[in-house]
């Protein structure tokens, strides 16, 4: 439900002299990390430098409210069905009258920050009324002020074929936006394979927001992609509850819980003019087309790109990777 919030407090490192120096550091710092193409590596982790300078600001400076939500996930697992629908719950209670949800004139991706870039780069573009913060950083590098506060976190994840599958597309769209000449299929699963990629590993990324699951089931709630799109309404229940604004049994008995499911459809959110013909940080040199955030959403793609051969392959790294540790993700 809409709530009163202070602002996030960030520190700006691009307003001041000393926050000029701090970003001229972190630059610094990276620019000494291994690097594959274009990825940092740090603690861990691979990172576009962008995101990672923005990281490393975050770990410093960044201190949470108490009340707000991180949506987590690694890219191309889901992030924007999540944002949208945790979005639409939180902020249903202005969708009375005339009002029109902001998902419907705005992408998920404008309605929820990025912690590590759009807080990074402007502290105050928040609306204070939803509690929503989204990252892809990894939980063991997440700053020691958001881990360690009351602040809750929802995670998504998804089989790991189709997760590289969309991320390939995704960042070969980009790149090719760019003028850049993007890695082939084959090249980008070698290295996805071999942990390289976009806050890769993969399953490093997986599993840590698991074992703090388990070890936190009041603070970290873990899902799947594949088990929300089974069961859409028992998880739209289930996020409401743990955000903490259920729906009312009067809500449920008008409908309120399938209203906010189809809103965040994907046929209906890749269909809005918004999303087809819209731009995401259309202000910045990173500026990309809403639409390269909407290609399927298709549980089982990855069979029409990937050979039988590359997806046994990638289903026994994430069994071994995964073994032990009682999670076993679709495939």
């Amino acid at each position: 439900m809409e709530s009163s919030l202070p602002s996030t407090q960030i520190l700006d490192f691009g307003e001041t002299a000393e926050g000029e120096n701090e970003a001229k550091s972190y630059k610094e710092m990276i620019s000494t990390f291994p690097r594959v193409r274009g990825w940092s590596y740090y603690e861990g982790f691979w990172y576009n430098s962008m995101f990672l300078e923005g990281l490393m600001s975050a770990q410093d400076n960044f201190i949470p409210q108490s009340t707000d939500i991180f949506i987590t996930s690694c890219p191309k697992t889901g992030t924007t069905w999540l944002k949208s629908l945790t979005f639409a719950i939180c902020t249903r209670t202005r969708l009375s009258g005339s009002s029109t949800s902001s998902l419907l004139t705005k992408m998920p991706h404008d309605c929820v920050p990025l912690l590590e870039y759009d807080l990074a780069q402007n502290p105050i573009k928040r609306d204070c009324a939803v509690p929503l913060v989204s990252t892809h950083v990894p939980y063991s590098s997440l700053p020691k002020s958001i881990v360690s506060s009351c602040c809750k976190m929802i995670y998504i994840c998804r089989d790991a074929k189709d997760a590289f599958v969309s991320l390939w597309y995704f960042v070969a769209e980009l790149e090719r936006s760019r003028n850049m000449e993007p890695l082939s299929l084959e090249e980008a699963f070698e290295l996805f394979c071999n942990g390289i990629s976009s806050y890769g590993p993969y399953w490093d990324h997986v599993l840590g927001y698991w074992r703090a699951s388990l070890e936190f089931p009041e603070k970290i709630l873990f899902l799947t992609y594949e088990e929300m799109k089974e069961d859409t309404t028992a998880h739209v229940k289930k996020l409401a509850e743990f955000m903490g604004c259920s729906f009312t049994l009067e809500e449920e008995e008008e409908g309120e819980v399938q209203k906010i499911i189809s809103m965040c459809s994907f046929e209906k959110l890749s269909n809005l003019e918004v999303n087809k013909n819209g731009k995401h940080r259309a202000d910045t040199s990173f500026a990309s087309k809403n639409s390269v955030f909407f290609r399927k959403g298709e549980i089982g793609d990855w069979a029409n790109n990937l050979t039988p051969e590359m997806g046994a392959r990638l289903d026994d790294i994430m069994e071994q990777k995964l073994k032990g540790s009682g999670l076993k993700l679709p495939r």
